[in-house]
């Protein structure tokens, strides 16, 4: 195993995170699939309500700092996570924020477009740009950097879902984290679970395993697209990763899985199975997941387990990423009463 000190003395980072974050048995959904059933809680990162996007932001905006910007953009779907994540990271170092974020085809309409992370974007202070579903976010990003600039001001912009080299640091330091909480409790992990999108999680937890000796397979249920696109997204930023890292990039082969039977019509639209599971983990748990990323991730887990690709009495560790502050704007979704 190579120390994580040396692997990363290439990049530097500030503190926004609450770490470690805790690896906990869910015992009830345990017992209800025949298997053990870890969660990291990376929801409870901390940073205006947490999620996964935290320790990405904490590199990201060391980077930002080091580049003397004065004002944050990035891009994302109207419920995003990681503008929500940016924009409070925003405020708590003293940074503007522009969030570039688009239409989901698809999505609710009650409250989608005012409630969950949009509004906590606002609380923050960031400033909100609406653009349909045609138009074209980078070149809008693009517009607003130049128009940024000619003003005097240093933009900084951070890529969706703060998946780049840089942001993938954070779960690399977080694939660290959880070799160290898996063998202090005893565990031996048969597969890791996540849900997986713009590949900077999947990437980065990638690139610690096999940095830290581990061959834990892990497994990324796709949330917008299918395995013929997805496979190769992570691949390339593992192996970039890895080559940042001064580790071999041929070490991505054959490391890279993802599964795309469970992200339904797409980005950011909610799917019958995934509502199953939000509301089967909440009454099971306590646990709270989201309609765009986890309730898909631990659908799809869950429905493996019942088909045998997860096989019984194994252990199964879940990556929760955060995202339940989108439920709210979600309600509409779910067919459940209110008052009895």
């Amino acid at each position: 195993m190579i120390p994580f000190a040396q692997l990363s003395q290439n990049f530097t980072k500030l503190v926004l995170s609450h770490q470690p974050t805790p690896l906990e048995v869910a015992a009830r959904m345990s017992s209800l699939l025949g298997i053990k059933l870890l969660i990291k809680r990376d929801d409870c990162t901390g940073l205006a309500g947490g999620g996964n996007k935290t320790r990405k932001l904490e590199y990201l905006l060391a980077d930002a700092q080091k580049h003397q910007a004065d004002t944050l953009i990035t891009i994302g779907g109207i419920q995003s996570n990681h503008a929500r994540q940016t924009a409070a990271a925003a405020a708590k170092f003293g940074f503007d924020c522009e969030l570039i974020l688009q239409d989901v085809a698809g999505a609710p309409t009650d409250n989608y477009s005012e409630n969950g992370n949009i509004l906590l974007n606002s609380l923050c202070g960031a400033t909100v740009h609406k653009l349909s579903i045609n138009d074209d976010c980078q070149q809008f990003a693009q517009q607003r950097i130049n128009e940024l600039t000619s003003t005097g001001k240093k933009p900084y912009l951070i890529p969706i879902g703060g998946s780049n080299v840089i942001g993938s640091m954070g779960y690399v330091q977080c694939a660290y984290e959880l070799v160290q909480q898996i063998n202090q409790q005893q565990h031996r992990v048969d597969h890791i679970v996540l849900a997986t999108g713009s590949a900077g999680t999947q990437a980065g937890l990638l690139a610690g395993l096999i940095a830290a000796d581990s061959d834990i397979p892990v497994l990324g249920i796709n949330v917008s697209r299918p395995v013929t696109e997805q496979n190769p997204l992570v691949e390339q930023l593992l192996r970039q990763v890895l080559q940042a890292l001064q580790l071999d990039p041929a070490l991505a082969k054959n490391r890279v899985h993802t599964n795309g039977d469970y992200y339904g019509e797409g980005y950011g639209i909610s799917s019958s199975v995934s509502e199953s599971a939000i509301k089967l983990l909440a009454q099971q748990e306590g646990l709270l997941l989201d309609p765009v990323y986890t309730g898909k991730a631990m659908a799809g887990l869950i429905d493996l387990v019942h088909s045998g690709q997860l096989k019984p009495n194994s252990t199964v560790l879940f990556l929760h990423t955060g995202g339940s502050q989108a439920l709210f704007a979600y309600r509409s979704c779910f067919n459940i009463p209110i008052y009895s």
